[in-house]
């Protein structure tokens, strides 16, 4: 996996505790424990990326592991080698074969903010067994 073009990359030796925000896409292949908001861009988390933290994103890619809940106003792409452990408030959702997911799902309407829609009740997560990737819309 190779970080997208103009995205910050922060490598695998690397270990962050505390907050991370920005204003520019983002490439995590390290230990990161805390809160990250990147609301207005991508956060990626490589394969070799443990990530124990609540994310605020537009996009959010992951190959690697995290344990947190997310809020994103775009879409959100659990990768084979993803495992994530926590509650998706998203526009979009593909997940694609082997990748895990254990939490609870909440697909947002056309111009709906994850934010407003944080309080309301989330449906539960289900599980498809498929060569294709899943791709999760909401209903118009």
């Amino acid at each position: 996996m190779n970080p997208a073009e103009g995205s910050t990359v922060i490598g695998k030796t690397v270990i962050i505790r505390g907050e991370i925000s920005g204003k520019e896409d983002l490439y995590l292949d390290c230990d990161t424990e805390g809160t990250i908001s990147l609301p207005e861009n991508r956060l990626t988390l490589g394969p070799d990326a443990r990530v124990v933290a609540n994310l605020t994103v537009r996009d959010l890619v992951v190959f690697g592991t995290l344990t947190g809940n997310v809020q994103a106003s775009g879409r959100v792409d659990l990768r084979q080698s993803a495992s994530v452990t926590g509650d998706i408030v998203a526009g979009r959702l593909s997940i694609e074969e082997s990748a895990m997911l254990k939490g609870r799902v909440e697909l947002l309407r056309n111009g709906e903010t994850a934010s407003a829609s944080a309080p309301r009740q989330a449906s539960p997560a289900s599980t498809t067994v498929s060569s294709e990737p899943l791709v999760l819309q909401p209903k118009a």
